[in-house]
């Protein structure tokens, strides 16, 4: 599989900008889960953990895991691909709407996925009261929040990013909003929506163990699973069995890479606009076999065949793509204004209505205090991983990329481990711990290193394997090589991809805490002083958990606001290749 330059355009920078709507939109998506933890904590259902089938150890039931978790897994990416393909068409062709669809979609992709899993456990179990659907519903929500944003923000760059003689050649030939959209939108994203749907499914693996294996209000629940499999042997100390799921995970992500990702990233290459070919073209023996056999034809036509009545009902629901460019002022400003007071006022109830929630704990709003002391402290573990990544992987991403036949090898490598869940090591990483005496406050930054640092390697690799050869070529001919080298051609060429790398290294660090920082191992608890220590052990209150989750998004927020979009914007003004 050939390593495509991923790293971000100067669009994708420009979304990382500061503004005051991002505060108010923040606020929005906490009131909004505020509104689920209430609606959840009112339902008093009955549900007991024996209604569920008891768990199976035996490796011979491998196989049936492996089945169950894939298909939470493919369930869950439908519903990121459904979810991003009308959002980002909202966002994009709505100026109002894109406001706040925008950063909060920034907020959401930022804040822990892993910490409001007891809350939408809550939540679905009184959706689907004494069935284990409620359970299924809540694994594969947890997925799909760790699948959607990377999505979303693809498809939305893509849409803003199109070329005006598309818009054009739309309105002159009267589309249909319904004919644009799959004839020209789609299209034009397909590229990003596969990478980056490639990107999110492996990332979100790391979900699993946590989505499987839940602990809400003092109760287990356990869904069939691979992750469920290693989180019962890890608790239980059965090393063994952890090997075995180890290696049925492993061959997991390579049969769905070979059988699923492969084929879509060579398929998609048609769709690729460019003058000059790759050297470095995807291919993919699956896509080869398919394209010789005679069910693509087949299915074609059936396609036509049910696409024809549907076409003709959403082309007349949806309207010809003939909106008016112009604009009246006044009206707009009119509009915006009445819009902004709408919001503000809600805004403004629902913090209310929330602090005033979390103050009816039993700490009341002295928790605040606890619990930015600890996001504190897992703010500087989380530092100390993106820092010790940097120095690692920076010098060997640019060797892997700045040779060709070395990428095209090491490349599926990277990606398998990127893929793989670091929690399934966990255990190991533990018993050394144990025998040389390490208190998990310090080895807490070895496990969030486990699952975090490929991020940085997979962007670099990226980065470096886009630089232009001719600017290589004209560093060799006036002899510019070592330090030198490093500071004129390559820490300026990788600097933008490095940054996407670096964030989302340090999304997934905070992300991890939550499994990092208190961790059980053969029916002992390790704890390490931290926020996603503090949030793991709150899931039965509430408002102490909200609290818990307030704060861990703040300090997020915040880092964003104050670091990385300014490095994305330097990205943008100096580094950026385009």
């Amino acid at each position: 599989m050939a390593v495509t330059p991923t790293f971000p355009s100067r669009d994708t920078l420009r979304r990382f900008r500061f503004r005051p709507v991002d505060v108010l939109v923040g606020v929005g998506v906490f009131l909004l889960l505020y509104a689920v933890v209430r609606v959840g904590a009112s339902a008093h259902v009955p549900y007991h953990p024996s209604h569920v089938i008891p768990f199976d150890t035996s490796p011979a039931e491998l196989p049936y895991y492996a089945a169950r978790s894939l298909l939470r897994m493919f369930v869950a990416l439908f519903f990121s691909y459904a979810f991003s393909l009308g959002y980002a068409l909202w966002a994009a062709r709505s100026r109002r709407a894109r406001r706040i669809l925008i950063p909060a979609l920034d907020i959401l992709q930022s804040v822990p996925v892993l910490g409001f899993l007891a809350i939408t456990v809550t939540f679905f179990i009184a959706l689907f009261p004494g069935s284990e659907l409620g359970l299924e519903a809540a694994a594969v929500f947890a997925v799909f929040t760790s699948q959607a944003w990377n999505i979303t923000f693809s498809f939305y760059h893509s849409l803003v990013t199109q070329s005006g003689e598309l818009d054009e050649a739309s309105r002159l030939m009267g589309l249909s909003r319904w004919k644009r959209f799959w004839s020209i939108d789609v299209p034009g994203g397909a590229i990003g929506l596969v990478w980056n749907g490639m990107m999110s499914f492996g990332g979100s693996w790391f979900f699993l163990t946590a989505s499987e294996l839940i602990t809400v209000r003092g109760r287990k629940y356990t869904l069939p699973g691979v992750g469920s499999y290693v989180g019962v042997a890890e608790n239980e100390g059965k090393l063994g069995d952890v090997v075995w799921g180890i290696v049925t995970m492993i061959v997991i992500i390579l049969v769905v890479n070979f059988f699923f990702w492969r084929p879509l990233v060579a398929y998609v290459e048609r769709f690729r606009v460019e003058q000059e070919g790759s050297d470095l073209k995807a291919k993919s023996l699956m896509l080869n076999m398919l394209r010789r056999s005679s069910w693509p034809a087949v299915l074609g036509r059936g396609k036509r065949a049910l696409a024809q009545p549907v076409n003709r009902v959403m082309g007349k629901a949806t309207g010809i793509d003939d909106q008016s460019l112009a604009s009246h002022a006044a009206r707009r400003r009119a509009a915006d204004w009445a819009f902004a007071t709408v919001v503000t006022v809600v805004l403004g109830y629902g913090l209310y209505s929330m602090l005033a929630y979390i103050a009816t704990g039993k700490d009341g709003l002295a928790v605040f205090g606890t619990t930015f002391y600890y996001g504190f402290l897992t703010l500087l573990r989380v530092s100390v991983v993106v820092i010790v990544s940097s120095i690692v992987w920076v010098p060997v991403g640019v060797w892997i990329g700045f040779n060709p036949r070395v990428a095209q090898f090491m490349q599926p490598i990277v990606q398998v481990l990127a893929s793989f869940p670091a929690n399934f090591v966990f255990p190991f990483a533990i018993v050394v711990f144990l025998n040389l005496g390490i208190s998990l406050n310090y080895g807490a930054i070895l496990l969030m290193l486990l699952g975090t640092q490929w991020y940085v390697l997979f962007n670099v690799i990226a980065g470096a394997s886009a630089v232009p050869s001719d600017l290589k070529e004209a560093m060799d001919n006036l002899g510019v090589h070592g330090v030198e080298r490093w500071r004129r051609l390559i820490l300026p060429a990788i600097f933008p991809a490095y940054i996407t790398g670096a964030i989302t290294a340090a999304g997934g660090a905070w992300n991890a805490t939550i499994v990092a920082e208190i961790v059980y191992y053969n029916h002992r608890t390790l704890v390490a002083k931290g926020l996603g220590a503090f949030i793991a052990q709150h899931t039965g209150e509430l408002p102490a958990l909200f609290a818990g989750l307030l704060v861990m998004s703040f300090y997020v927020t915040a880092i964003n606001a104050l670091l990385w979009r300014r490095m994305y914007r330097l990205a943008e003004t100096k580094f950026a290749l385009a």
